[in-house]
């Protein structure tokens, strides 16, 4: 059977839905890349992410996504050899830690399970360090695959006086969860343009303190992934390591528009919060009957951009919206067990409309599959969004 007919609901988490503005502003020849239009368009896009980030640090621009970011976070901060402490608390934070230790890094874990780092024992490690071997503390702010988010304030105050810079990774929150760069302590911080940024994928960001900046370039430094040569640059070509990527300029330009200058930041954190609740009124409403539940106990330690379910049959489901509603739901990644799974994206360029069509199409899933649930999700969460205007 094809898929319904239609428009596309897409409610994984990354990439996300672009807007049709940012579309339009990407579907453009490219000009005179040596001419002044698209030099100053780059400075104001650098401004801009560094508004979004909440941060006057420096930053470097790169192609290409999430992983690359962290890469080249890797290769200015680390030289081989040097210890740097990963706070995993999900698949993302598990391969962070994986691709480090390949660039010959030493990499020691504190494995969170599902749940968010706990403070306590990274204030207990760093102890344990009086000599300061711990190069870098590394925490995903939210681990997509999990759904859980990281108090990173918190995990900053616990690193007291210890040298260790703070690496957060802000890929899946930045422009969906606050984040206050300079205030809150971060040395470095690593996003992509696929989520929250509600941008085509292909661009990545690296923000970083003068802390971090004071190492300088060590043998993993090569001249493609040296931050200083970007963030100091004095042309368009400097930025980017080469070519810019026009097109992306162009559609960063007008999304982070619209994010700050349009609805404004924190009022792009509050329809997020305000998302998220909706969706686990739904979930809770699910679970009063058979094994639905949020995969992430502690509200507070849930992902404003996304929720993971613990849900039978969820492969099934799966492909079922597809197919009858034309809603694409995220697979179970890193779960434990994967068909037995799911996640709902409710980030970037998403409403509360958007959002009921997705729940929508859930309930009339598990009710076509016989999958047990309980009644009154798609109740429950239009009466949180009332609750929250």
């Amino acid at each position: 059977m094809p898929p319904a007919p239609g428009p596309d609901l897409i409610a994984i988490p990354g990439p996300s839905p672009v807007p049709a503005r940012v579309l339009a502003a990407a579907h453009r020849a490219s000009p005179d890349i040596y001419a002044d239009e698209l030099a100053q368009l780059n400075l104001q896009v650098m401004d801009q992410l560094k508004r979004l980030a909440g941060t006057r640090a420096h930053l470097a621009p790169y192609i290409g996504n999430g992983h690359a970011g962290w890469e080249a976070a890797s290769a200015n901060m680390f030289a081989p050899g040097d210890l740097a402490l990963v706070l995993t608390h999900g698949h993302f934070g598990r391969s962070w830690a994986e691709m480090t230790e390949g660039l010959g890094v030493t990499v020691e874990r504190l494995d969170f399970g599902a749940a968010a780092p706990d403070p306590a024992r990274l204030a207990e490690r760093l102890a344990r360090d009086p000599e300061g071997r711990i190069r870098a503390v590394m925490v995903c702010q939210t681990d997509t695959a999990t759904a859980t988010l990281a108090d990173i304030p918190a995990l900053r105050a616990a690193m007291g006086d210890h040298p260790a810079l703070l690496v957060v990774d802000a890929i899946a929150s930045l422009g969906c969860a606050p984040m206050k760069m300079d205030e809150w302590g971060v040395d470095v911080l690593i996003a992509a343009s696929q989520k929250g940024l509600m941008t085509l994928p292909g661009t990545v960001f690296v923000w970083f303190s003068d802390k971090a900046a004071a190492r300088g370039r060590t043998a993993l430094t090569s001249p493609w992934w040296d931050w200083h040569l970007r963030a100091q640059s004095d042309a368009l070509w400097r930025w980017w390591g080469g070519t810019p990527p026009v097109q992306q300029i162009y559609a960063l330009a007008e999304a982070l528009t619209m994010i700050l200058d349009e609805e404004g930041l924190e009022a792009v954190w509050r329809r997020h919060a305000r998302l998220a609740q909706a969706t686990w009124a739904a979930v809770d409403a699910w679970g009063t009957a058979g094994a639905v539940r949020l995969s992430v106990a502690e509200a507070a330690a849930r992902a404003p951009a996304v929720t993971a379910v613990t849900l039978p049959g969820a492969d099934a489901l799966r492909a079922w919206t597809v197919r009858e509603c034309g809603v694409t739901l995220g697979v179970g990644l890193g779960a434990p067990d994967p068909t037995g799974a799911l996640r709902i994206a409710h980030m970037g360029h998403c409403n509360a409309g958007v959002l009921l069509g997705t729940l929508g199409a859930i309930e009339a899933g598990l009710t076509a599959l016989d999958i047990p649930h309980g009644r009154g999700a798609l109740e429950a969460a239009a009466a949180s969004i009332a609750r929250s205007a």
